[in-house]
């Protein structure tokens, strides 16, 4: 079974935006959204772009649904799931994460699995 890792204190996130966590060599974005105290962990790589970006992104909802847009092309991806609205083929990992003792701490075992993009098509100009 994976173990919880221990990753910062509670004090050390962005209220309402997200940090990158290297966590066993993984990258992580980690999401403290303060108005509703809750804490979302996904994979900080955004499968469209191919760069690790995602802990950079706008915060908010659609349809009530927590989402961070990329701040590549937009994108916007579940905070609970990894999956992306706008493609539900493509995701990012979600991790479980919890908040004990104001210490934050995530599980490497992903809720979900990533689903890859499509590849990029390269147009050239005539």
């Amino acid at each position: 079974m994976t173990a919880w890792i221990d990753v910062c204190h509670i004090d050390d996130l962005q209220a309402n935006a997200g940090v990158c966590a290297s966590v066993k060599g993984k990258q992580i974005a980690i999401f403290y959204l303060q108005r509703m105290q809750e804490i979302y962990a996904i994979g900080n790589f955004d499968p469209f772009s191919e760069a690790n970006v995602l802990s950079r992104g706008m915060i908010g909802d659609i349809g009530g649904a927590p989402m961070v847009a990329s701040p590549m092309y937009k994108q916007h991806f579940h905070l609970k799931t990894g999956v992306c609205f706008e493609d539900a083929t493509v995701s990012v990992p979600a991790y479980p994460v919890r908040l004990e003792n104001g210490r934050v701490a995530v599980m490497l075992a992903p809720l979900t699995m990533p689903h890859q993009a499509p590849p990029l098509v390269v147009c050239e100009m005539e």
